[in-house]
């Protein structure tokens, strides 16, 4: 599997730096995606993977794409590793989305949260996610450092789930 990094400069009105993205691969695309999002639909059991539906900030159409949430005491957590991904820049636009398994439809409102806060999410993410993925942490793991963490965490957006 191939990734590419692209870096997109910030608009000028924009407080956040430089956007970090991992492009995922033809593979994963074409062939992975499309195989988790129909056997999370089938009710199979991935360890909590869920199909992440968010409108379009162009069309308004809904657009899906496979996720692990994260879930810490009673707080939930939508992570991308992968940075600057479609489906986080719809979020933010949207500011919320429905998350969907055979159970059912979880309409909610994302809040994404300030960078100074992600340490403890994203080691408590790599604990769970890290066989999956942790090569797009940078090669930092759970065992990392909160300054380690912090280091990171303005490449990967984070949003509560309210």
């Amino acid at each position: 599997m191939t990734t590419s990094t692209t870096t997109t400069p910030a608009s000028s009105t924009s407080t956040r730096p430089a956007a970090r993205y991992l492009a995922p691969g033809w593979g994963t695309r074409r062939i992975f995606n499309p195989l988790v999002a129909r056997l999370v639909r089938l009710g199979l059991p991935l360890k909590g993977a869920r199909i992440l539906e968010v409108p379009g900030r162009t069309s308004g159409e809904w657009r899906a794409t496979p996720v692990n949430p994260l879930t810490i005491g009673d707080t939930r957590y939508l992570v991308a590793p992968r940075g600057e991904t479609q489906w986080v820049l719809n979020m933010r636009a949207s500011g919320g989305g429905r998350l969907r398994d055979r159970a059912g439809v979880d309409h909610f409102v994302a809040v994404e949260i300030d960078d100074g806060a992600k340490p403890p999410v994203l080691r408590a993410y790599l604990e769970q996610w890290a066989f999956e993925t942790g090569k797009f942490f940078d090669g930092v793991g759970a065992d990392a450092t909160d300054d380690e963490l912090a280091a990171i965490a303005p490449g990967i957006p984070v949003f509560r789930i309210a």
